[in-house]
């Protein structure tokens, strides 16, 4: 079924202006071709941010990225009613001036979707896309590595951006329920990096640093306080996303809530290794397959004669520290194979642009 937008039949004055701002979100869907997910990720969410300047990014999920850049469609894009129907041939052609020419002259889709692939983690992104006076990045992902990513952590990429706020504008394929798996991963994650005792804030911090861990841009081109921006800005649309997986591990006694300050909780866990290896067996399998290279596995026989393996985990803080390693060095290893392929779709102009953005407001943060 597919997720409408908004609901244009709220009449007051707020409502109007919350459904303004969101068909401003929505507006590129207009121009380009059906796409089976769509998400808008980022500062556009901010409850606070005025700047009409800033630009709306969104991932847009296709089943075929080859398809989607070269293939004509006649379908119009089946998000907003209110929105006139649209031919839509393929993105190449209907919106030439999104990619880097060069990229259009030497290879068009097929060398666009090849970088992507063999040389960044299969999204290929479209940054400064002028419409209507806004300014948009757009990142084309094959729904089947979508997917993977999100279940697996294999390159957590969009994984990690799906552990934050979105607000998702097209979802045919039910992402939303599928996505739980990767809050409810990263829930357990954050709980293994955090201390005996600590506020709601602390843990969603956790949980929003896990995808900044080792990505090359922290160190050069990202604001140095963007987790707590992110968080501070956002708390809210935190506590809606991870308040179910709080009181599932609240009822299995993994947690408890030991107060309220404010509109926020304070938490307690159990720091035991029985509570560690419940963590543990909550995590991706790509991420558990890592850990048992490092710190071994044993196995058992059921009942019923199945063997099973399980991690060897001989203290907390060792299950810990292997997990941050290696969730360290996917993120560092997808961070900049994006980097580079990045750089080569959007040619040296937008490159630039886009990086000397970046490093602005990382120069910004330190003084």
């Amino acid at each position: 079924m597919l997720r409408k937008f908004c609901d244009l039949t709220c009449l007051d004055g707020s409502a109007s202006m919350e459904t303004e701002k969101k068909l401003e979100i929505a507006a590129l869907l207009k121009v380009l071709p059906p796409v089976e997910f769509c998400c808008v990720y980022g500062s556009a969410l901010h409850p606070n941010n005025t700047d009409k300047s800033s630009m709306v990014d969104y991932i847009l999920g296709v089943a075929d990225p080859l398809q989607w850049h070269t293939e004509a469609s006649v379908e119009s894009q089946p998000l907003l009613d209110f929105f006139p129907p649209l031919l839509s041939p393929y993105n190449m052609k209907m919106n030439r001036d999104h990619y880097a020419s060069w990229m259009v002259h030497l290879g068009g889709a097929k060398l666009i979707t090849e970088v992507a692939d063999e040389i960044g983690v299969g999204v290929h992104f479209n940054p400064f896309v002028t419409w209507k006076d806004k300014m948009y990045k757009y990142g084309v992902v094959r729904m089947d590595d979508l997917i993977r990513d999100i279940l697996n952590w294999e390159r957590f990429y969009l994984s990690g951006r799906l552990q934050k706020p979105v607000r998702v504008l097209v979802d045919n394929l039910d992402i939303g329920n599928i996505n739980s798996v990767n809050l409810r991963a990263a829930t357990s994650a954050a709980l293994l990096l955090s201390p005996s005792r600590f506020s709601e804030e602390n843990l969603y911090a956790t949980i929003c640093s896990l995808s900044y861990m080792g990505d090359l841009r922290m160190f050069f081109a990202e604001d140095k306080h963007k987790v707590n921006k992110i968080v501070q800005g956002q708390f809210t649309l935190f506590q809606s996303m991870y308040k179910p997986f709080l009181e599932e591990f609240a009822t299995k006694d993994l947690l408890r809530f030991t107060s309220s300050v404010g509109n926020q909780i304070n938490v307690s866990q159990d720091c035991g290794l029985s509570a560690a290896s419940s963590l543990v067996s909550r995590l991706p399998l790509a991420i558990r397959s890592d850990m048992a290279l490092k710190l071994g596995n044993k196995t058992h026989l059921s009942e019923s004669g199945q063997v099973t393996r399980e991690l060897v985990i001989a203290s907390r803080e060792e299950a810990a520290e292997c997990m941050r390693k290696i969730v360290r060095r996917r993120v560092m290893v997808s961070s900049a194979r994006q980097a580079i392929s990045g750089l080569l779709t959007v040619g040296a102009v937008h490159g630039v642009r886009y990086v000397a953005n970046k490093m602005r407001k990382a120069w910004k943060s330190w003084t």
